[in-house]
């Protein structure tokens, strides 16, 4: 049985992704995928934002696997029941601090329950924009697996992250568990 190339979702955090960052290189990677594009990338307001994510999930009804990063993790956190649905799981890269952050401080406070779907969070021990504390908690509340990486920075081209081989491995893992049924089916065995 062929299974349908899952629907990629990429989620980019405040001032969008540039060209070198390993989100723009795996949109070009994976030419299914879907990118989402903001109004405003430099005054971000958390309604438009999740606005924007939820009208992409439900655009269209095959599940998705979200990649987010930075404030791109906080805007996927803040969807509705009805779009948090259509996600199948979640590669969370470098989450963003908006509560410590004045320019970010419309998505505070950040959702604290579990998230509905499988999600894997990627943080960094040197992250200027998020203690690694921080983003643990940050796990520990949406209930995702936690890949902590020393010394990484904020996971983007300035901490000499292109293509970034770590995360393009575990997003091909969460494809791989979507092909084989995913999480959502073994929660409900």
């Amino acid at each position: 049985m062929s299974h349908p190339t899952p629907r990629i979702i990429i989620v980019p955090g405040w001032r969008n992704s540039g060209a070198e960052h390993w989100q723009s290189l795996w949109a070009q990677a994976l030419p299914h995928a879907e990118r989402v594009e903001q109004d405003d990338w430099l005054t971000p307001k958390r309604e438009d934002w999740v606005r924007t994510l939820e009208q992409l999930l439900l655009s269209q009804p095959e599940p998705a696997i979200v990649v987010a990063h930075s404030l791109g993790c906080i805007t996927t956190a803040h969807v509705s029941p009805q779009a948090a649905a259509r996600i199948q799981s979640a590669l969370l890269v470098a989450p963003a601090d908006p509560e410590r952050r004045a320019h970010l401080a419309d998505f505070a406070p950040v959702p604290s329950q579990p998230l509905p779907y499988r999600s894997v969070l990627v943080a960094s021990t040197s992250d200027p924009y998020c203690p690694i504390r921080l983003a643990g908690a940050y796990a520990r509340a949406w209930g995702s697996e936690f890949v902590r990486l020393p010394n990484a920075g904020h996971i983007n081209v300035e901490s000499g992250h292109g293509h970034w081989p770590l995360g393009w491995a575990l997003l091909q893992s969460l494809v791989q568990d979507m092909a084989w049924g995913g999480a959502k089916r073994v929660a409900a065995a």
